[in-house]
């Protein structure tokens, strides 16, 4: 007798048979198929985990494009008019200081001007009022000609001789010129560049050294941009001649 007793339950038996053959290769394929993703990403992760982190730094030094200078005096009086007549006369001596240097009239402007009346404070003690007025103001010079404010500034004392008395009156001392590199962006992708180019030749060293190949970047941090004066000892802002400084930190991906 045949092994199916009859057609039909023949087919059936083969039916189960092809069936769960079939479910058993394609359980295989995918468990073959997961288990090499699973090893792609773990030679990935491997991959990507190998990586350097290096420091680029890029330098340029730059002149000032931009002067402020702020010059305070002051006068006193008996009389508010007296104070007011002593005042006009400092600031014709101040507006035609700076234009002997170099700064035009249209690059000065008036900031301010201060009145105390001794006799109106209320901490008044009754002292000599004969200077009862004191008057300050205070002139602003701005300019892009740099050298002029140089000038203006070494030849400060030229206004004391002329009789200008410099200075708050509460005793502040009078401002220097204040000088400022205002095109960073103009400099900014040529200093990203030379940074970044010399991040790279410092990976490729270490990677020389260790027997790897330098990728591509994995993370990069552009950093802050500094701007120093390029001398020691000189507060940024009171020097004309400047130093400009960026520093990038870059990974890169390492291969053999």
């Amino acid at each position: 007798m045949d092994n199916c007793e009859n057609k039909k339950s023949c087919c059936v038996k083969w039916g189960k048979c092809l069936g769960g053959t079939l479910a058993i290769l394609a359980l295989t394929f995918g468990l073959v198929t997961i288990g090499q993703k699973l090893y792609d990403g773990l030679t990935h992760f491997r991959s990507f985990d190998r990586t350097i982190t290096v420091k680029g730094l890029a330098t340029k030094d730059v002149d000032a494009d931009l002067a402020v200078w702020s010059i305070t005096f002051n006068v006193t009086a008996e009389t508010l008019a007296e104070a007011q007549a002593n005042l006009a006369g400092s600031e014709k001596i101040v507006r035609e200081f700076l234009g002997t240097n170099g700064i035009k009239p249209e690059q000065i402007r008036l900031q301010n001007i201060n009145v105390v009346d001794r006799k109106a404070q209320v901490y008044n003690n009754g002292g000599d009022m004969t200077l009862r007025f004191i008057l300050s103001q205070t002139l602003v010079a701005r300019t892009n000609d740099i050298a002029s404010m140089v000038k203006a500034s070494q030849s400060i004392s030229d206004l004391v001789k002329s009789g200008v008395t410099l200075g708050d009156p509460s005793g502040g001392a009078n401002g220097v010129p204040q000088y400022l590199f205002t095109k960073i962006n103009d400099i900014k992708p040529a200093l990203i560049a030379e940074a970044t180019k010399n991040a790279r030749a410092s990976a490729e060293q270490f990677a020389k050294d260790s027997g790897q190949e330098v990728g591509s970047i994995r993370n990069a941090n552009q950093g802050y941009i500094e701007i120093n004066a390029r001398d020691p000892g000189i507060t940024e802002s009171e020097s004309p001649q400047k130093s400009v400084r960026v520093v990038t930190t870059i990974d890169y991906l390492l291969g053999k």
